[in-house]
């Protein structure tokens, strides 16, 4: 029964018993386990707070040393400094004890020659003085010496200044006349020599034949008959013409010959291409001369614009505005003094190119200026004003540089030119208008000139004679030698030359020599 009993509670028990065992030791180790690690944390704690003070105990220590170590190295350099500044200190009181030294001598050095000066000063004023009794005496007897020789020159002071002063003035005039004729001579042979090198240069490299046009347009007719077909019935063709034209035809007794009157040239020789068209063609009649005035009109318009693209191109003018070109093209129609204005244009181009490229100058800006330097003449007899007002307007109104402007508005001397290139504008256009053939001049004015040459001569004192020679090109005076000498001769040749230059319009050159010619004359008896 027991072991029965012992086996049930054997099997069964154990296992419970050890169960509760477990829960026992588990929840013995579970309260346990905390307090180990309470206090073993506390111990830590408490180990760590000791090392903590033990640190800062060393801290403490190790800064006290070191904050007594800074305060003993501050008071160290704080003594040297002190020492140092003590040391300038006292070099400075050494300076200043120097200077004030120095001083003392110089305010003694100056202190004697202040008494010096003044010893000086009463000694000069002691001379001055005696120089003043000196002077006064001297005076006194200057004067009675004048009064003596006034006595004896039986002359004044200021008669015998005024004869001194006329003397030396005559004298220096001289000397200053000759020595500007001197200096003259030598420019004038250093720059004829570099002109005549020039030109003649400018010339051997440009020739052109020597033409006249015509200013009066004349048409031929094959008969007499074609006077009356033109003039048509009751003159109704004539008057036509006219009216298109703008133009007076005049038809006289010359057999076979109709005249063209017309200040405009191009309306002129629009009149003479249509009547040679309507005469070619037979058929004269209003309506048909309406037609042919037209084909003409546009024919001339063409050709004005082909001729002033042709000159440009000639030159190699680059970038010419285009209206610009069309007044270039109508100088073809223009003339002056028989001269055909374009041909004088283009000559003038040429010869400003070709200076300007011996002068190192811009020789296509040379030559434009020589092209426009006459473009006013284009339109001279449509605007009012003289051709070179007209071709100043022209000239700003397409944009063209300043210095073709200035060579427009000086080439007649109407203002000073600015420029080198306008100068040689100048000379290229009186070389090309004054060569031999180059114009006709109406015989009134060529004897205007020659009568204001002789006139401007003559009207100076001392004057015997005067001739205009070789077509008013040359001047010759001859004056009278006991009023006129050497250098009142030359002075005489420069006042008639600038004369000349302000109050005469000439072409080219005009050459003043005054002759003086002395003659001694004994008769043997």
């Amino acid at each position: 029964m027991h072991t029965v009993l012992l086996d049930a509670f054997t099997s069964v028990g154990l296992p419970i018993i050890c169960a509760i065992l477990g829960i026992l030791v588990g929840a013995a180790i579970i309260f346990f386990i905390p307090l180990f690690r309470k206090q073993r944390a506390n111990n830590s704690a408490k180990k760590i707070i000791r090392d903590a003070e033990i640190k800062a105990e060393h801290i403490t220590k190790n800064a006290q040393l070191d904050g007594k170590q800074a305060v003993i190295e501050m008071k160290q350099e704080a003594n040297k400094e002190i020492q140092e500044r003590k040391q300038e200190v006292s070099a400075m009181e050494n300076k200043l004890s120097q200077r004030e030294q120095t001083i003392d001598k110089r305010d003694a050095a100056l202190i004697q020659k202040e008494n010096s000066l003044d010893e000086k000063n009463e000694n000069l004023n002691r001379r001055l003085k005696e120089v003043d009794k000196k002077e006064a005496a001297l005076q006194s007897k200057i004067d009675s010496i004048i009064e003596e020789l006034e006595k004896v020159a039986q002359m004044s002071t200021q008669e015998a200044k005024d004869e001194l002063f006329a003397r030396v003035e005559s004298k220096i005039s001289k000397e200053i006349a000759a020595y500007i004729k001197n200096k003259e001579d030598e420019a004038k042979e250093t720059a004829d020599e570099k002109a005549k090198e020039l030109l003649g240069l400018a010339l051997s490299r440009y020739a052109q034949d020597t033409v006249t046009e015509r200013t009066v347009s004349v048409v031929a007719l094959p008969n007499d008959e074609m006077k009356g077909r033109i003039i048509g019935r009751e003159g109704r063709n004539i008057r036509s013409l006219e009216q298109l034209l703008g133009v007076d035809l005049i038809i006289d007794d010359t057999p076979e010959v109709i005249t063209v009157s017309s200040f405009n040239p191009i309306r002129r020789e629009i009149a003479r291409m249509s009547l040679e068209a309507l005469i070619k063609d037979g058929r004269i009649q209003p309506g048909r001369i309406e037609e042919i005035v037209e084909q003409c009109k546009k024919e001339v318009e063409n050709t004005i614009h082909k001729t002033g693209q042709d000159v440009a191109f000639k030159l190699g003018l680059p970038r010419i505005n285009r209206e610009l070109l069309d007044y270039v093209g109508r100088l073809r129609y223009r003339t002056s003094y028989g001269q055909n204005a374009l041909d004088h244009s283009i000559e003038v181009a040429y010869l400003c190119g070709i200076m300007a490229a011996e002068l190192g100058l811009d020789q296509n800006l040379a030559k434009r200026a020589g092209l426009l330097h006459d473009i006013g003449k284009a339109a001279d007899f449509e605007v009012d004003g003289s051709h070179v007002e007209i071709g100043v307007r022209l000239a700003k109104k397409y944009g063209e540089p300043d210095v073709v402007v200035n060579s427009i508005e000086s080439h007649h001397g109407d203002v000073e030119p600015k420029y080198i290139i306008a100068n040689l504008v100048q000379a290229a256009d009186t070389l090309s208008a004054a060569r031999p053939g180059a114009r006709s001049e109406i015989l009134e004015n060529y004897i205007k000139r020659i009568e204001q040459l002789e006139e401007i001569c003559k009207s100076y004192d001392g004057v015997y004679q005067c001739f205009a020679m070789q077509s008013g090109r040359e001047l010759r005076v001859m004056v009278v030698p006991e009023k006129v000498d050497d250098i009142g001769a030359f002075k005489l040749a420069r006042e008639i030359r600038e004369r000349i230059e302000n109050e005469m319009t000439y072409p080219g050159q005009i050459k003043v020599s005054v002759i003086r010619e002395y003659r001694a004359v004994e008769t043997a008896k």
